[in-house]
């Protein structure tokens, strides 16, 4: 249901830049999203069809771009993508790392007329 919020905050965020570009219609918009943030695709569609109802961003096309998780081994300073579960070093061996993408969330571009 953490969709619903941020569904809206991507809807804010169109129309503010949408009404600066003095924009008659929201066309497509692109929207980056980490594995990690653990949000559904077709949740945001669904949440944005219903919340852009009566606004110029109604029937905008939503563009998904997911980012891996990827780890930077803190041993050796390998920089990985995790497999399933195992979040283990592949060079080293060591036990996960720091999180350097996969968190990501946010809208890359609007296409307006």
């Amino acid at each position: 249901m953490h969709e619903l919020a941020v569904t809206q905050q991507v809807l804010d965020i169109v129309l503010s830049h949408a009404e600066k570009a003095e924009a008659r219609q929201v066309n497509r918009i692109d929207l980056v999203i980490g594995d990690m943030t653990s949000f559904v695709d077709d949740s945001i569609q669904f949440f944005f069809d219903a919340l852009s109802e009566g606004t110029i961003a109604h029937g905008a096309r939503l563009v998904f771009h997911r980012v891996p998780v990827r780890i930077h081994c803190r041993q050796c300073g390998t920089e990985f993508v995790p497999e399933g579960s195992e979040w283990r070093c592949p060079t080293c061996g060591a036990f996960a790392g720091d999180v350097v993408a996969g968190r990501e969330f946010y809208v890359d571009q609007i296409e307006v007329d």
